[in-house]
């Protein structure tokens, strides 16, 4: 899957130096069948900040480093970041290529390659932070396709069962590192493209947790 979007230029300067350190995985970790230690990966429930600009809770706690870790390996590693290998990677070639014209048939194929390009940068801009923050992501966990994206769908919903793509990010990297985030991409490529890749992405896994059979999941208001 090849996506060619206005971002394409800007993600080029991102220099991403980050680093996946020779670390096991994080104490909790578990065995690829034990889906209670999958779910310790995504942190805690801190929800203490304000909300995040484009909806629902903000998330105050621990980055889960080590998801962030798995989800970049996915995607062909930190130099090479792919969000479109990321979800052929965990999901296959068959349920992506339904869920994408699903998606441009719902939002429009120029909102769709918006949000491909988007997660792009917003994933290479969080390690560029990150690595000016002095952070090193642990070794990535022993998780098939199928659990990671099982795994990012508890990430990022947050206490009410409403899965935010903004939720995700806090948990991905932190609040911080994620607002720093938002400031560079409204700054370049403007706020319009920023909302349209947190509301599909919003739908995007709201769309992946129905598949994988995570009914409980709810739909963000902003899709």
């Amino acid at each position: 899957m090849l996506v060619k979007t206005r971002f394409g230029s800007l993600i080029s300067t991102v220099t991403v130096t980050l680093a996946i350190s020779s670390l096991g995985t994080m104490s909790g970790c578990a065995s690829n069948d034990d889906a209670s230690g999958r779910q310790a990966l995504v942190g805690s429930s801190d929800v203490s900040g304000p909300s995040n600009m484009f909806g629902g809770p903000s998330y105050q706690g621990e980055p889960a480093l080590v998801v962030t870790a798995t989800l970049v390996r996915a995607g062909g590693g930190a130099e090479e970041f792919s969000f479109a290998k990321a979800l052929v990677t965990m999901l296959g070639e068959e349920i992506v290529n339904a869920e994408v014209a699903k998606l441009i048939q719902q939002y429009g194929q120029e909102e769709v390659d918006i949000f491909i390009g988007g997660m792009d940068l917003a994933v290479n801009l969080s390690l560029k932070h990150a690595t000016q923050a002095g952070i090193t992501l642990p070794a990535p966990a022993e998780l098939n396709g199928i659990e990671l994206a099982e795994t990012l769908v508890s990430a990022g919903t947050a206490p009410d069962g409403t899965f935010w793509s903004g939720y995700l990010f806090d948990k991905a990297v932190s609040n911080g590192i994620h607002h720093q985030v938002m400031v560079d991409i409204n700054s370049s490529v403007g706020y319009e493209a920023d909302l349209i890749t947190h509301k599909i992405l919003n739908q995007a896994m709201y769309d992946v947790a129905q598949v994988l059979g995570m009914k409980q999941v709810k739909l963000a208001g902003l899709h």
